[in-house]
């Protein structure tokens, strides 16, 4: 799940066309040839927008609007497979905005709460997005909040995340879309390298996200958004993507705030390592240049990237993403927008019900030292030390709290911290220890706040307890505030400070910490290893 400009940036807008921006992308961009013929739009009379390449016609809700499908670059296929996105073909007549496109490429995603794959059959014909607009009009341009999915990078898809209810209760406009995945999204190769006149390679699910970022400025004020006014957000892989866009100097004016919710900061190889493994990858298909790979089924592709040797990520490429982010934060070589980031309380323990009860077993207290050392070698006594038994209800909770601490709280904390140098900095931790409850899981410990819980109250989509209703109506108001105004404030909420405060979200308890990195460990989990 992990994720994840010289000079200074911010306030810098440049409004061009996608054909002006398309030698900034790559050398590479290809026109799509010919136009296209629009599927006939349903008989229910639904709104419709017309966009740069032609008519779409939406369905209407009874609070809000949705655009489902619409293309945003052309089909990744054929010659197309790893390279930079294309412009979409323009079509004739009215396209059908009402079903949703194609996931991206990935193996089936069961999880707790369900196939984050969403509606459709993965294709590599995926580079599609959604709109939801309030369904009363406005005389003004509304924000524009666009969710970039988590998964890993190799999983999930936009239509997994239903934008309607933020849309109607936080008045904005919300976007979603798939990008390339896997091996399709980041396989690096020096032949792809040799094939860009920038010698790049990896990235091609970055740069689709970029790709719709610069279909949201050409196209969401006819939708009734403001271009002048976009948020990007998401969660885990979409945290870290929002990270990795706010360090690209390719993105810039491409959004004006960031939100990043369990996802900033982690390491990524650069594009020498990942061009060795893709090489590695290529040669145990039994093929020596990327001309055979493209000969390969798409099919194909899939299975063999199941590889448990392969990683499929971001890179760090000298140009889409020049730096670490860690290090681009540091420095202040980043968008210097509004930025606001968080974790939730019990990040870890989603990735211990997966690996013990979820799997048929369960983690003892005998078993406890042994998978932490499994993980942290020779630093295991002093991580016992620091998180003995009989400070936790069950050994499952001891090493869902290293998990939290270690690879998403204290790394969120830092990258708050480095931000807070250079621009407006927020932080958050969800602690809704019930959020998942619903769900009544088969496991033996208290799930808690785990990874990826705050997002349905994000999306206003929770009917739960009074308290959490009200949570969820607070935390809608905050996103959508920040993304109206660049501060986080709601309706009958506490007021949110900058950091170093961290805003703690419970229900009926929203209130600023100042001990998260005393409560999270970090002196532990920051320095190095004694």
């Amino acid at each position: 799940m992990s994720g994840l400009l010289t000079g200074r940036l911010a306030g810098i807008r440049r409004r061009s066309s996608w054909m002006r921006r398309a030698g900034v992308l790559s050398g590479v961009l290809l026109l799509s040839a010919g136009g296209l013929t629009a599927v006939p739009a349903t008989a229910d009379e639904g709104p419709t927008v017309t966009t740069r390449y032609g008519q779409v016609q939406g369905k209407a809700g009874e609070t809000a609007n949705s655009y489902l499908g619409v293309p945003y670059a052309a089909p990744p296929v054929g010659s197309l497979r790893w390279k930079p996105p294309s412009p979409p073909a323009r079509w004739s007549g009215v396209r059908d905005a009402t079903r949703p496109g194609n996931p991206c490429m990935q193996r089936p995603s069961p999880t707790p709460w369900g196939n984050l794959a969403g509606p459709g059959t993965p294709s590599e014909d995926c580079l599609y997005l959604n709109v939801y607009t309030p369904a009363q009009r406005s005389l003004h341009k509304r924000p524009v909040m666009v969710w970039i999915h988590g998964g890993g990078f190799t999983i999930g898809s936009g239509t997994f995340y239903d934008g309607g209810s933020l849309a109607s209760k936080g008045d904005v406009v919300v976007v979603n879309f798939n990008y390339r995945l896997g091996a399709f999204g980041y396989f690096a190769h020096p032949d792809l390298a040799g094939e860009s006149s920038h010698g790049l390679s990896g990235n091609y699910g970055l740069l689709d996200q970029q790709a719709a970022l610069r279909w949201v400025q050409e196209n969401i004020a006819a939708f009734g958004g403001d271009p002048d006014n976009v948020t990007i957000f998401g969660e885990s892989a979409g945290g870290g993507s929002v990270c990795h866009n706010l360090v690209s100097p390719r993105a810039l004016g491409l959004f004006d705030r960031a939100i990043a919710q369990s996802g900033c900061g982690f390491t990524l190889p650069t594009q020498a390592e990942q061009q060795r493994s893709g090489t590695a990858w290529a040669n145990s298909l039994g093929c020596a240049d990327v001309a055979c790979l493209r000969g390969r089924s798409a099919e194909e592709l899939l299975t063999a990237s199941a590889s448990p040797a392969a990683r499929w990520t971001p890179i760090v490429d000298g140009k889409v993403i020049p730096l670490q982010v860690t290090d681009a934060l540091e420095s202040g070589r980043f968008h210097r927008v509004p930025f606001m980031q968080g974790t939730t309380a019990d990040e870890g323990r989603l990735t211990v019900a997966s690996t013990y009860d979820l799997a048929g077993r369960r983690l003892t207290a005998e078993g406890y030292p042994a998978a932490v050392r499994a993980i942290y070698g020779e630093r295991t006594d002093e991580i016992l030390a620091r998180y003995p038994l009989s400070d936790y209800g069950t050994p499952a909770e001891a090493l869902g709290a290293i998990f939290t601490d270690s690879q998403f709280s204290c790394l969120q904390s830092r990258t708050a911290s480095l931000a807070a140098g250079h621009t407006r900095s927020y932080q958050y931790e969800f602690a809704d220890r019930n959020a998942m409850d619903y769900l009544n899981m088969p496991i033996s410990f208290p799930l808690g706040a785990p990874h990826g819980s705050e997002i349905r109250y994000v999306f206003g989509n929770v009917s739960g307890t009074p308290a959490q209703n009200a949570l969820s109506d607070q935390m809608l108001g905050y996103w959508t505030n920040f993304a109206r105004t660049g501060v986080p404030y709601a309706a009958n909420a506490p007021r949110w400070n900058l950091f170093p405060k961290v805003q703690i979200l419970a229900p009926g308890a929203i209130a600023p910490s100042t001990t998260f990195p005393q409560d999270h460990k970090c002196d532990l989990w920051t320095r190095p290893a004694s």
